[in-house]
């Protein structure tokens, strides 16, 4: 067995018992005395430490597990969490979140031992109930194994033995091991049993030699078992200490041990044993002895799990039988079978399941994408512990308010929004928000307010991130655009407040006179445009003075498959996102203007810049239609941006499934991606946004 099948799996729980942790802590801090929370606290902390040992990373599991003895500490009542020790805590679990970073990129836990923070843990524990032996702190993280239940059978009775078995258990004994069968029973919530024996196996394999299986380990770790699986096993060590080391390891409801009677191959046999081929049990114990020793991943192991309620599967299974059936009855009909008859009915009938399959595949698509949909709450819930973080740094008193957790969107989207929406958060903190003096003296509440919260609009969601601070100060923005050269005076008349907030955006534009190490306005919004744009959405900020700012993210709800509206250029064929799309005009020539060398139409009271597409595409050989009276204008949107993109013919709307173009696209800005039309010619997505 390869640890490397289970490295992401690992990965994977990490992140969540880590993310709980950090829930949990803010909780206790708010309130010390909630048994709740200090149990879930202790069982997350545990089950963390058993993860890390049995993978054999064994700097965090010593780190866990002096995290643990201070969570013991406090679920005994002999200390209480405070500021100081919640302070503590967290850097602890940015240590670990630290390790998972080295595992997730080399495989391997990195040199790290972070003797400071463990010296401080062992301190605090000094502070509040003395001194006392490393022994004794121990004795209060280790408890026993659950007696066996009486229920239970000591199921390794019954394992069959092979002469070449028995003679492996006498060379065991002439060692002065100890020959035990063992029997592991797991918990029936368990879900992936195979990965539980695994590191079941793990926890034990230094200890001693696994001498027989049952089930085989190919059979566990194929799944072909139901909650339990014996071995004999060859050890120094006792039955408590094996017994520990597998107890340790989460989701293990029990564990039977005992020595294993057998008859020697040196005694005479009273019964048959059913002997196996011999080359077979060298071959099955030589499997069972196999050190599984992590393997370093090739490159950053990334999540790329999605956990899927049963009942959105049971809808899958239905249409994809759904999607059987219709291929049957196109099947039937194409060969003339019964129903068809005549030319006419034969007609009719493929019409109708043609109808039929295209309602179905409608279906399948919004129940995959269903599948594929994820709570934004994986992403949000680490930042009430940012703020609070933040308003210790920063000395300001602040709340985080958030909304509209549940809102679901694309997993590939939800991978990349973290960091945009943190730069977003840390903007607000440090620059938005006044000081807690300065909101006294302009009569505002003395504890800053930010707020976060995301909802679903048509086929986008919206993510708003506003704070009641002080607003963005248009005239500073000005002034420092001026001095830096980056518009010139006669720009900066006819600009409106809107365009000098835009000009936050710039790379490397900032309002503020010192950057701090937490954030500066402007410093890292220009990385959060680029984010948003990448993932097919927009971002616009709206500012006002003394009242505060907002920042509203908008995105798409999936970026596998996209309504689009398909266009013709030249002889090629584009699409163009139809979440982009406001209106389509057609012009009169004569409708459209000449505005500083630039073409303009007048649209229903605005202004509205024309682009070229057979210009932005470089087609050489393109050949305008010269008895063309009106051009075709797709007016696209971005925020409340828009432009004309003139194209020489609409070809309808239609649902398109974007593949990715790889490296090979030069202009790849240009372009979201590629699909594949019906009769099997390729066409390529257009970026709008890049445009505007």
């Amino acid at each position: 067995m390869d640890t490397s099948q289970y490295l992401e799996l690992f990965i994977d729980e990490t992140k969540e018992h880590l993310q709980s942790l950090n829930e949990h802590i803010l909780d206790l801090e708010k309130d010390p005395g909630n048994d709740d929370t200090i149990n879930e606290i202790f069982r997350a902390a545990h089950t963390l430490k058993g993860m890390a040992g049995t993978m054999g990373f064994a700097r965090m599991q010593r780190l866990t597990h002096d995290l643990e003895n201070v969570f013991q500490e406090i679920r005994n009542g002999n200390m209480k969490a405070n500021a100081k020790l919640v302070d503590i805590l967290f850097r602890g679990l940015d240590a670990l979140e630290s390790y998972l970073e080295v595992i997730s990129a080399s495989g391997s836990e990195g040199t790290e031992d972070n003797e400071d923070i463990i010296n401080d843990l062992n301190e605090v524990i000094e502070e509040e109930i003395g001194t006392g032996t490393k022994e004794e702190k121990d004795s209060t993280t280790s408890k026993s194994p659950e007696p066996v239940s009486s229920e239970r059978e000591n199921k390794f009775e019954r394992i069959p033995v092979s002469e070449y078995e028995i003679s492996s258990m006498d060379k065991a004994k002439q060692d002065g091991q100890n020959v035990f069968g063992v029997t592991v029973y797991l918990q029936e919530t368990c879900i992936l049993k195979a990965a539980r024996a695994f590191l079941v196996f793990k926890a034990v394999e230094s200890k001693g030699e696994l001498i027989k299986s049952l089930p085989t380990t190919e059979q566990i770790e194929d799944e072909e078992f139901d909650y339990d699986f014996s071995w004999i096993l060859g050890t120094s060590e006792s039955k408590q200490t094996i017994k520990n080391l597998i107890m340790s390891v989460s989701e293990i409801a029990d564990v039977c041990i005992d020595d294993f009677k057998y008859e020697s191959a040196a005694a005479p046999k009273e019964q048959k044993v059913k002997e196996e081929a011999p080359k077979k049990a060298v071959e099955e114990s030589a499997e069972a002895k196999k050190a599984p020793q992590a393997v370093a991943a090739k490159g950053k192991v990334a999540s790329r799990s999605v956990r899927v309620d049963i009942d959105k599967l049971d809808v899958l299974m239905n249409l994809v039988s759904e999607l059987i059936i219709a291929k049957n009855a196109l099947v039937s009909v194409s060969s003339g079978g019964e129903g068809s008859g005549t030319a006419e009915g034969h007609g009719q009938a493929f019409h109708e399941n043609i109808e039929y399959l295209e309602r179905v595949t409608t279906n399948l698509h919004e129940s995959v994408m269903k599948v594929r949909m994820v709570p934004i709450e994986s992403v949000v819930n680490r930042f009430p512990r940012m703020i609070r973080d933040l308003n210790r740094k920063l000395g300001k008193k602040m709340e985080l308010y958030m909304s509209g957790e549940d809102t679901e969107l694309d997993r590939t989207v939800i991978d990349e929004l973290g960091d945009p929406l943190m730069h977003l958060l840390r903007n607000s903190a440090d620059h938005g928000l006044e000081s807690n003096e300065e909101r006294v003296r302009l009569g505002k509440p003395e504890v800053g307010s930010i707020f976060l919260d995301a909802y679903q609009d048509g086929n986008n969601v919206t993510i708003e991130v506003r704070d009641d601070g002080a607003g963005i100060d248009t005239e500073r923005v000005k002034k420092k655009a001026l001095e830096r050269g980056t518009i010139t005076e006669q720009q900066a008349e006819t600009m409106t407040d809107k365009d000098f907030i835009d000009l936050l955006f710039r790379p490397s534009f900032s309002t503020a006179d010192q950057i701090s190490d937490i954030s500066g306005r402007g410093v890292g919004l220009d990385v959060v445009k680029t984010k948003i744009e990448s993932l097919g959405g927009s971002i616009e900020a709206r500012t006002v003075k003394g009242e505060g700012s907002t920042f509203m993210i908008q995105l798409p709800l999936t970026l596998a498959i996209i309504q689009a509206l398909m266009v013709e250029v030249g002889n090629e064929k584009y699409a163009i996102p139809l979440g982009n799309v406001d209106t389509i005009e057609d012009v009169l020539l004569n409708e459209i203007k000449l505005v500083q060398s630039k073409e303009v139409i007048h649209l229903r009271g605005s202004v509205i810049p024309i682009i070229r597409m057979h210009e932005i595409l470089e087609m050489e050989d393109y050949e305008k239609n010269s008895e063309m009276e009106s051009e075709i204008i797709v007016v696209v949107k971005r925020g409340d941006q828009r432009i004309g993109l003139a194209v020489d013919k609409l070809l309808g709307q239609q649902e398109t499934v974007i593949k990715s173009m790889g490296h090979h696209i030069t202009n790849a800005k240009l372009f979201s991606g590629a699909t594949i039309l019906g009769d099997g010619e390729v066409a390529l997505i257009l970026d709008t946004n890049t445009l505007i």
